[in-house]
């Protein structure tokens, strides 16, 4: 009998254990739903939740990827979830949520499925191996990049690219600045060289875009990007140096 009362009162110490454990997750598991990660945040910056002070030089507060609410981790727990994605920090169509892309755009699903399927409908239906036969990597991340491009205001992508290079020390910038003209007079005998903006960010991508760790891998992931951001470079150098 003893042992019985002693193994009961056991068992309720530890759901209370397991519930006070469960209640102090479920607030970081609701914030990582939602897309609020640590941040941090350069020059003062205040609570939009609480209007106080957020204190420390790092990870001050926390950041919603969806609408860019930023308010402290403690204060994340009681802001609502129905926040509304801001376009602006919507980047990308894949390796994004789906609920945070439709709900960007105003759309019952995102646009790639209708324009996809469109497609294949009006002129894939009868194509031998439909969903079968692999594409090349090559073709697929090329239609992924233009899907990626068009989400993305052009004017807004080259104001994020010159603030970039405002932060570039003065050698590298102007180094950077003197090489571009350079290629943009390039680019001006396409017609006799035949290296145009896109073949030029091919060649010059890897060596201006080198990451900092020297890893093949992700040297062989970012090459589509590298090639993209010196080919920006190229055909917008009159307005970002």
């Amino acid at each position: 009998m003893f042992s019985q009362e002693l193994w009961l009162e056991n068992e309720r110490k530890c759901a209370v254990v397991r519930k006070s454990k469960q209640g102090r997750k479920r607030p970081e598991l609701l914030a990582v739903a939602l897309g609020v990660k640590v941040h941090t945040f350069r020059g003062p910056h205040w609570c939009e939740y609480c209007a106080n002070f957020m204190w420390g030089l790092i990870a001050q507060g926390v950041r919603c990827s969806d609408c860019g609410l930023n308010v402290h981790k403690q204060c994340s727990k009681h802001v609502p979830n129905d926040c509304q994605p801001d376009l602006k920090r919507i980047k990308k169509v894949y390796c994004c949520d789906l609920t945070t892309l439709v709900k960007a755009h105003n759309t019952q699903r995102p646009m790639v499925v209708d324009i996809c399927i469109r497609e294949i409908e009006a002129r894939g239906l009868k194509s031998e191996g439909l969903y079968r036969v692999s594409g090349f990597t090559e073709h697929i991340d090329d239609v992924k990049m233009a899907f990626d491009r068009e989400i993305s205001n052009p004017d807004e992508r080259l104001e994020a690219v010159h603030e970039v290079l405002m932060l570039l020390p003065p050698a590298h910038y102007e180094t950077l600045r003197y090489l571009m003209i350079h290629l943009k007079k390039v680019t001006m005998n396409e017609k006799d060289n035949l290296m145009n903006a896109e073949n030029l960010g091919i060649v010059f991508g890897p060596t201006l875009m080198r990451p900092p760790e020297d890893s093949t891998l992700t040297t062989l992931h970012d090459m589509r990007y590298q090639k993209l951001i010196v080919q920006i470079l190229i055909e917008n150098e009159d307005v970002l140096f």
